[in-house]
């Protein structure tokens, strides 16, 4: 990252609506889902230690904070995150997030954390 692409993100984040910026950054921040994150359960227990499983699945209505609880597994194990739509995306575009992720892991030995979003419950 160069000292412009900063800058960049830096206004963005400035420039962020309102919601974007109150969203919680920490565990320590996120309120509720005191079963599976309250001190000493499974899942913060693993979040802390940077011990994640390979994949997890938050299921539930919007505004639950499923995308909130993604992000802060992301800033909590320093990790970059990507989200995707579901609906929206196709093969092409997982497979370029894919390979950043992977080339990210390659040189900057960087996880990323990938959200997929909109899933279609199908029965």
């Amino acid at each position: 990252m160069d000292l412009f692409t900063h800058a960049n993100q830096q206004r963005m984040k400035s420039e962020a609506p309102l919601a974007a910026r109150m969203r919680p950054r920490s565990l320590d921040e996120f309120v509720g889902q005191e079963d599976i994150l309250g001190p000493g359960k499974l899942l913060r227990r693993a979040i802390e230690a940077d011990r994640l499983f390979a994949s997890i699945i938050l299921w539930g209505p919007p505004g639950t904070g499923k995308t909130t609880l993604a992000m802060v597994i992301a800033n909590q194990t320093k990790s970059h995150f990507e989200t995707l739509s579901a609906v929206m995306a196709g093969k092409a575009d997982l497979r370029v997030v894919i390979d950043a992720a992977l080339e990210r892991c390659r040189l900057y030995q960087k996880k990323t954390v990938l959200f997929v979003k909109d899933v279609v419950e199908v029965q």
